[in-house]
């Protein structure tokens, strides 16, 4: 199945092989992605995997780095809106690319592939969404300063780690949702002048 060296790579058994590799991570996890699993349920030789991925990490991170787990909000007409709507995937279970992703947090922090298939499937989509919010703020003369949507980013990328690691499948009720929108985000992003209430 791997023939020379050569031979063009099969683009069929590639997409194969990564649904393989997501489906364990998500129902089984990282401990359990190995060459000999994943040979095994595509049907395929284990030269196959290895002459498009040397290690598993690899693997994992072509796997995951093809997620996009933020999506960029449609424009609501308020930054408030817009958070509500980006914050919104909070109230679902974790789907199986959210479950394939979660399984390999702890070890990304030892594994730099690891790392950067985490961070094309969710610090980059989340940055795009935050700026794009930050963009619809500033065009409606809303302009929020930088240090305010940089904190804004930490925060919201801590919800989302949270996510993938809390007990259970992840999900919030709405009015947990709605209480973190009104109570943590959107003061995050208040003008400074605005008044205190007391």
């Amino acid at each position: 199945m791997s023939g020379t060296p050569g031979r063009p790579l099969s683009a069929e058994l590639s997409e194969q092989l990564l649904a393989v590799a997501v489906e364990i991570l998500a129902d089984e996890g990282w401990g359990r992605l190995n060459s000999d699993r994943v040979a095994a349920r595509a049907r395929a030789g284990k030269a196959g995997i290895y002459r498009r991925w040397p290690t598993m990490a690899a693997l994992a991170h072509a796997a995951v780095g093809r997620f996009r787990l933020v999506t960029t909000p449609e424009d609501t007409g308020s930054v408030r809106g817009d958070l509500r709507a980006l914050a919104d995937r909070w109230t679902t279970p974790l789907d199986r690319e959210e479950r394939a992703a979660a399984s390999i947090l702890g070890a990304a922090r030892y594994d730099k592939q690891l790392r950067a298939g985490l961070e094309q499937a969710l610090v980059q989509p989340l940055t795009a969404a935050v700026a794009a919010i930050g963009g619809r703020a500033e065009a409606r003369g809303e302009e929020i300063d930088a240090d305010r949507l940089a904190l804004l980013y930490s925060v919201l990328e801590a919800f989302w780690w949270q996510r993938f690691t809390a007990a259970g499948d992840g999900a919030m009720v709405a009015d947990q949702v709605e209480r973190v929108v009104d109570e943590v985000l959107c003061p995050l992003v208040e003008p400074e002048d605005m008044p205190v209430a007391v």
